[in-house]
C-alpha cells in the first residue's frame, strides 16, 4: 500500500493555496500579474500513476483596469509593455508607474528605481532636445530656467474689406505716432482704414507692442505701416520716411499676387522683414520676419483670422506632465513647454518566462529572450496613459472559487491518506 500519490496530492493542493493566496494578497498591488499553477502526473513505467507533481507556475500578463488618479506623476500601459527601471545598477521591468521626483530631478519609483528613456543631445545643455534612439539611460528633469528668445517670426493671415471706397476721405482713420530714437522729437501723422496689434519680444524678454496700418491706396493694393511701442522707425532728419513701410497686391479674386505659383504680393514676396528698434539694453533692432501668406482681400470686414509668433519672455519651471508617447514635459511660467526627456517601454517574445523580482518588478532570463525596446505607441507596444494606473489583474471571484476547489482537493487526498491508513492496520491486524 503507497500513500505515495496522496501525498503528492497535498503538496500540490499546498502549492496551489499558496499562489491562490499571494494571488488574493496582491489584489490591491498596483500592476500586480496573476499566477496559475500548471499540475502534471507522474508515471514510473507503472500502469498505477504515482501522483501528481507541480510542473509549473505560470504568470498571466493580461492587462488590469486602468484607473484615473489624476496625479502627474501616475503612470499606466495600455497595451503591451514593461517600464524599464534601474535598480541597484541592475535593469528590471515593472507594470508599476508610480513614480516621484527627487530632488535633483530623478524619476523613481518607491523603491528608488530610476525609470529610463532616451536623454537629451546635451546633458550640459537642459535645452538641447531629446536623443532619441541608442543606449536608453535614466530620466533626469532640469530644473534650469527657460532663458528668453526674441521674437523672428510673425505668422499673420487677414482679410481687408475690399469694398472700401479709398477716395472717400471720411473713412479715413488718422492716428499721431514718435519717430522713434533717430528722430525722437518729431511727430508723424498716419491713414489707415484697419489696424491691428501684436507682441513681439526682444532678447531680454521684454514684450512690445506692435502695431500695423493698413490703408487701401487703390484697388487691389494697400499700403502698410508698422509701429513699436507707439513709435514708426525713421531715419534722423528724414521723419517722413519709414523703413517699415510696405505694400499689399491682390489679384482680382482677393488673393495675393502670385508669380509662378510664388506668392509675391507681399512687398514682391509673401513676406515683409521688419526692423524694430529698441531702446532697453537688448540686440536692436528686432528683425522680425512678417508672413502674411492666406490673407486675403473679401468684401467682409476687415479681420484677423490668425496670428503667431515664436519669441517668448523667460520663464521658471513651473509643473512636469509625461505625454502618451512617453515624453516628459517640462512646463514654464511663459506658457513654454519643453521635453526633457522620452520614457522607453520594453517587451519580450515571451512574458511568461521573465523572473519576478519581488517590488513589482521582473527580470529577464534566457527563457524571456532579449528585450525589445521602442517607444510607447510603435509597433507593439502600447501606449502610455498619464495620471492612470493599472490595477492588480487578480480576480476576486475566480480566486476564491479556486480556492474551494483546492480546499476540496486538500481534504480529499487527507481521506485518501486516512483510508490507506485504515486498510494497513486492518491488514497489519490479520493474524
Amino acid at each position: 500500500m503507497s500513500f505515495s500519490q496522496a501525498l503528492s496530492g497535498l503538496n500540490a493542493a499546498r502549492d496551489q493555496l499558496g499562489v491562490l493566496g499571494n494571488n488574493i494578497a496582491n489584489s490591491q498591488t498596483t500592476g500586480f500579474k496573476s499566477s496559475g499553477v500548471q499540475f502534471a502526473d507522474v508515471y514510473a513505467n507503472s500502469k498505477v500513476g504515482l501522483g501528481v507533481q507541480v510542473s509549473g507556475i505560470l504568470q498571466d500578463f493580461s492587462g488590469g483596469n486602468l484607473e484615473s488618479t489624476g496625479r502627474d506623476m501616475d503612470l499606466a500601459i495600455s497595451g503591451d509593455g514593461f517600464f524599464r527601471f534601474q535598480q541597484a545598477g541592475e535593469v528590471v521591468y515593472s507594470r508599476n508607474g508610480q513614480l516621484t521626483m527627487t530632488p535633483d530631478g530623478r524619476l523613481v519609483n518607491a523603491q528608488g528605481a530610476n525609470i529610463m528613456g532616451y536623454g537629451l543631445k546635451d546633458p550640459a545643455n537642459a535645452f538641447s532636445g531629446v536623443a532619441t534612439g541608442g543606449q536608453p539611460t535614466a530620466i533626469q528633469v532640469p530644473a534650469d530656467d527657460m532663458a528668453a528668445s526674441a521674437t523672428t517670426r510673425v505668422d499673420s493671415v487677414y482679410n481687408l474689406d475690399a469694398s472700401i471706397d479709398q477716395t472717400d476721405p471720411n473713412l479715413l482713420k488718422k492716428t499721431t505716432l514718435g519717430t522713434g530714437l533717430a528722430a525722437p522729437n518729431e511727430a508723424i501723422d498716419i491713414n489707415y482704414h484697419y489696424s491691428n496689434s501684436f507682441i513681439a519680444y526682444d532678447s531680454l524678454g521684454n514684450a512690445h507692442n506692435v502695431n500695423t496700418y493698413y490703408e487701401k491706396t487703390q484697388d487691389n493694393e494697400w499700403k502698410v505701416r508698422t509701429s513699436i511701442d507707439g513709435k514708426v522707425n525713421v531715419d534722423a532728419g528724414a521723419p517722413t520716411e519709414d523703413s517699415n513701410v510696405f505694400t499689399l497686391n491682390f489679384d482680382e479674386n482677393g488673393q495675393l499676387e502670385r508669380t509662378n505659383g510664388d506668392i509675391t504680393g507681399v512687398n514682391g514676396s509673401d513676406k515683409f522683414t521688419l526692423s524694430l528698434p529698441v531702446d532697453n539694453g537688448a540686440a536692436e533692432p528686432l528683425s522680425v520676419d512678417f508672413v502674411l501668406a492666406g490673407t486675403t482681400q473679401f468684401a467682409n470686414q476687415s479681420a484677423a483670422k490668425s496670428l503667431t509668433q515664436n519669441g517668448y519672455t523667460s520663464g521658471a519651471l513651473v509643473g512636469v506632465t509625461i505625454e502618451d508617447d512617453g515624453s516628459v514635459m517640462r512646463h514654464f511660467s511663459n506658457e513654454q513647454s519643453r521635453a526633457a526627456g522620452q520614457i522607453v517601454l520594453a517587451n519580450f517574445r515571451n512574458a511568461e518566462g521573465l523572473k519576478p523580482e519581488g517590488d513589482n518588478a521582473w527580470s529577464a532570463t534566457n527563457a524571456s529572450g532579449q528585450e525589445l525596446v521602442g517607444v510607447a505607441g510603435t509597433g507593439l507596444l502600447g501606449t502610455i496613459e498619464g495620471k492612470t494606473l493599472e490595477t492588480s489583474n487578480v480576480d476576486m471571484a475566480d480566486e476564491l472559487v479556486s480556492m474551494i476547489v483546492a480546499q476540496r482537493a486538500y481534504q480529499a487526498n487527507s481521506q485518501t491518506i486516512k483510508t490507506q491508513d485504515e486498510i494497513l492496520q486492518t491488514a497489519i491486524n490479520l493474524r
